[in-house]
């Protein structure tokens, strides 16, 4: 009967994890009630300066650590569509060496990739490895 119960748990947590981890690496468009030609606002200038980010570029911004495995992954991904791209800064940012920044974009798992506009406004988020194709097409829209 314990081997019964040690199964039926291994199927349990499976199932669980597979739930947890159903959106990993799903691109999500951020909810934005006004993204429009207009000024960022101070919160987007504020996290603008807070990463570096070069007004009138987009950006995509990784957040990685150095014992992060997946997070190589991203670099890879992200820099192969950067070079495609051009025009599209790249910014990793190191949470062990900068914990603030993981606490301001509320980073609670790696890696995380968030997508800036031009105006430094957030408007896709992905928590895992993205793929290729839809980093790009995320991004491209930005560049036009």
């Amino acid at each position: 009967m314990s081997i019964v119960a040690i199964v039926a748990a291994l199927i349990v947590a499976g199932g669980i994890g597979a739930w947890l981890n159903r959106r990993a690496g799903v691109l999500r468009e951020l909810p934005s009630p006004a993204i429009s030609d207009e000024s960022p606002t101070e919160a987007d200038a504020a996290a603008a300066a807070f990463l570096g980010l070069e007004p009138g570029r987009p950006a995509v911004v990784h957040f990685s650590a150095p014992w992060c495995g997946p997070c190589a992954g991203v670099r890879r991904v992200v820099e192969k569509v950067c070079d495609e791209l051009g025009g599209v800064a790249h910014h990793e940012i190191d949470i062990d060496a900068n914990p603030e920044a993981a606490r301001t974009f509320a980073v609670l798992s790696l890696p995380t990739t968030v997508i800036f506009d031009t105006a430094a406004r957030q408007r896709y988020r992905v928590s895992g490895v993205p793929t290729h194709a839809d980093l790009r097409s995320a991004l491209e829209p930005l560049l036009a």
